[in-house]
């Protein structure tokens, strides 16, 4: 490998790992709030936290790796202009189609992980925390109750207290509960109980040999004391689970068959960011020329929107597609067949140096 390709690459992959880092963590935290507040639903056991963001890192870097790439490569390719270098290494013959073996040698392995974050790795994760959610929704730990504390059901269903629990979370012992409904409080407690469905949503606890104390909340005398030898209490309804014939969670190969729009739009939202990555990439020399007295960070930012343009018409037509207002054979081809021609031009127009003045004799 030549020198100069060598110099450019290491310059090129530097700065993209040094933008992507500073995106993952962005990333990171964004997904991070929403895992908590499904946590604070009662949607998800707070067990689940690691894993569930883990996951849902992994479906959200198809969009953040392009925009990594883009912007490390504007940087990059900016600090040539602007430390001239791109001036020196054009006195010497060596216009800015030059650079593109070693932009293709760092575009070409990211599109790539791309094209796998979102075909295969993106759909798989979320199979992974879908099926990971509805096994913890068939155990008490999705309401987050834990021996020895006291838990607040989801949706002002109670508070429960229990002594102990077994590993699958489905036998309990020393059962406590309060509950407040039309102006009464309702407390229960019972010796052993266990966690019983019915349906695919409704779940309740089935009590065993206790005491139930009902009465009013603020005041007067009508209190009852009863004790029973089986109680059966229904739990507040867990959120919806995603359903098994979800575009979203079938893996590739089988939305080719698929003719539903949803399925149809899936497929497209899956083919489109490898494509957009390596549009966005070629853009990237072209947009991040600049003079050595200019700020490189102007031009970073006309590509950040760029970028946000590009994402939000991807976006746009998906839904489209996903209500049947484009055609099928359509899809987003009109998206990324124009971008990708608009950025090969674009790169090939800039590349051209300029030819050398005949002086007259």
């Amino acid at each position: 490998m030549p020198k100069l390709d060598r110099y450019l690459l290491r310059d090129f992959v530097q700065s993209f790992l040094a933008t992507l880092i500073v995106l993952l963590t962005v990333s990171l935290g964004g997904v991070l709030v929403d895992v908590l507040g499904e946590i604070a639903d009662g949607g998800l056991p707070a067990r689940l936290l690691l894993s569930q963001l883990g996951l849902q890192l992994l479906v959200y870097l198809p969009l953040v790796l392009p925009l990594a790439l883009m912007l490390g490569l504007m940087l990059a390719v900016a600090r040539l202009y602007r430390d001239s270098e791109m001036a020196v290494l054009n006195a010497v013959g060596v216009g800015p189609r030059r650079l593109l073996r070693p932009l293709l040698m760092t575009v070409l392995p990211v599109a790539a992980a791309v094209g796998l974050c979102s075909l295969w790795l993106g759909p798989w994760a979320q199979r992974t925390a879908a099926r990971m959610v509805e096994q913890a929704h068939r155990s008490l730990i999705v309401a987050g109750l834990e021996p020895g504390r006291f838990t607040a059901l989801p949706g002002g269903g109670g508070i429960v207290y229990i002594d102990g629990m077994s590993e699958d979370g489905r036998q309990l012992q020393g059962v406590f509960l309060q509950r407040e409904r039309e102006g009464r409080v309702d407390v229960v407690t019972a010796r052993t109980g266990s966690l019983e469905f019915e349906g695919d949503r409704d779940r309740y606890l089935r009590l065993l040999d206790g005491h139930r104390l009902e009465g009013p909340l603020e005041t007067g005398l009508d209190f009852r004391l009863m004790r029973y030898a089986v109680n059966e209490v229904a739990l507040p309804d867990r959120t919806e689970t995603r359903q098994s014939d979800d575009p979203a969670l079938a893996p590739t190969w089988a939305l080719l068959g698929d003719a539903r729009p949803s399925a149809v739009a899936e497929l497209h939202a899956r083919l489109t960011p490898p494509l957009l990555a390596l549009a966005f990439a070629l853009l990237t020399v072209p947009l991040a020329r600049s003079s050595p007295r200019q700020q490189r960070y102007g031009r970073a930012l006309l590509g950040f929107l760029a970028y946000l343009v590009g994402v939000n018409l991807m976006f746009i037509g998906i839904r489209l597609l996903a209500d049947g207002e484009v055609p099928r054979m359509l899809g987003l081809w009109w998206l990324t067949v124009p971008l990708l021609a608009l950025s090969v031009w674009l790169y090939l127009r800039d590349g051209r140096l300029p030819r050398p003045r005949k002086e007259a004799a």
